[in-house]
């Protein structure tokens, strides 16, 4: 690839198969635990499932992933952010057991993705989703999260809770000055460190149930829950897929580009996304939620030069350990709202710039009428409240708003077979 990036040679570098001493790969692999950590249990946490079963399964999932990629990716799979607007959604009118079933169907689809690209390539995937739609879909992910976070931090709650509003505002305040201020490793676990400071925050004006904590057992199981398949559910949470399969293909390139080889033909795009959808698919049968490969260990590897994949499995075994901890999920479980509610206010906001951010980056032509069109059209009918029931089936949101680019897309392109659009007679192609 041609803009892959070269690496330094006067920097010390621990290329993709090394395998560093154990003395040396242990705080190596807390390190990417740490950047992926706070993140990956804030999903449950929104879920309210316990976060020792999705911390099991992430390690469980990158393992597989590993194994599937042939030891040539160093990716560690974590929670997935994409699937948060559909499964509220889903347990107002079902339950999170109902939720898996979806989650099973979309590690389903990743298999199936990755087979098609094995065959003919990733070109169809940019048809239907140009970047006018799939950077307004991403953008629509983080803005109609965006209520749900403030009433999360007590900003929008009809009685005002100044205790809960003071935490959430002291956890935002973090997040913000952090993301200016960190630096080094510190910039590569914002979360973690958010989390840490509006926790404090709250345990020292006694919003932490420290009871609950000391009754917490040393050692506990992960819960197991058992998924239900129910139709709408399942047409709800599947639209979530190939945003996600946008999300792992460009993190794909971009860690291609940091160890400066072309990941996407060796091993292969098809492998990676097979090895995420196995993972889903298995996170989904237990009672997990789907995964996908994270930026935050991306730029883990950026900032410390560091590509071992055994590096990387150290981690999700120490994740599966951890997930047996009594006391830290405990810890876990009594995380107040209003720091979830902090946190989530600008990582959602977070999410939606990354649409913008696609929009930008690709350069998307707006004085075409196709692409405003997309964009826009995505954008209403997302935040507009506006539902369609596709026999029975319930869609909004996220959801209808993907159906929507999708249909739209395909009928500009018949239309430009046809010769019909003005275009094309603008662009001389007629």
């Amino acid at each position: 690839m041609s803009d892959q990036v070269k690496p330094d040679n006067k920097l010390s570098i621990i290329d993709i198969e090394e395998k560093p001493p154990f003395t040396k790969s242990l705080p190596l692999s807390f390190q990417h635990l740490f950047a992926m950590f706070g993140a990956s249990i804030l999903v449950p946490i929104l879920f309210k499932v316990n976060p020792a079963t999705v911390l099991l399964f992430n390690g469980v999932g990158t393992l597989i992933y590993l194994f599937i990629a042939k030891g040539k990716i160093p990716a560690f799979l974590g929670s997935s952010f994409a699937f948060i607007a559909p499964v509220f959604y889903i347990m107002e009118h079902y339950d999170y057991q109902t939720a898996l079933g979806g989650f099973i169907c979309t590690g389903i689809v990743f298999t199936i993705v990755a087979l098609i690209v094995n065959k003919a390539g990733i070109n169809w995937l940019n048809i239907i989703f140009p970047p006018a739609s799939i950077g307004a879909i991403v953008a629509i992910i983080g803005l109609e999260l965006g209520p749900t976070a403030a009433k999360m931090a007590g900003y929008t709650c009809e009685k005002a809770d100044y205790n809960s509003i003071l935490v959430a505002s002291v956890t935002l305040a973090t997040v913000i000055l952090g993301s200016v201020l960190f630096r080094g490793f510190l910039k590569a676990i914002p979360v973690l460190i958010r989390v840490v400071v509006g926790y404090l925050f709250a345990l020292s004006i006694g919003m932490v149930n420290v009871e609950e904590i000391g009754s917490s057992s040393w050692l506990s199981v992960p819960t197991f829950y058992a998924p239900k398949f129910n139709l709408a559910a399942i047409m709800v949470i599947l639209p979530a897929a190939f945003v996600v399969i946008a999300e792992h293909i460009g993190h794909l390139v971009v860690t291609g580009n940091i160890v400066a080889r072309d990941l996407t033909n060796d091993p292969g795009l098809d492998r990676s996304l097979f090895g995420n959808g196995i993972s889903t698919i298995i996170s989904g049968i237990f009672g997990s939620v789907p995964t996908t490969t994270y930026a935050e260990n991306i730029g883990v590897m950026a900032i410390t030069r560091v590509y071992s994949v055994w590096v990387i499995g150290g981690a999700a075994v120490i994740s599966m350990i951890l997930a047996f901890s009594g006391k830290l999920i405990g810890v876990i479980k009594t995380i107040p709202s209003p720091v979830i509610g902090g946190i989530s206010l600008l990582l959602f906001g977070i999410i939606a710039a990354s649409g913008l951010r696609i929009l930008i980056e690709e350069k998307v032509d707006y004085s075409k009428p196709r692409n405003l069109i997309l964009t826009s059209m995505i954008l209403i009918v997302g935040l507009s409240g506006t539902q369609l029931n596709i026999c029975q089936v319930p869609f909004k949101g996220m959801a209808l708003a993907t159906i929507v680019a999708v249909a739209l897309n395909l009928i500009f392109i018949v239309l430009d077979k046809l010769k019909l659009t003005n275009e094309l007679v603008e662009t001389g192609n007629v």
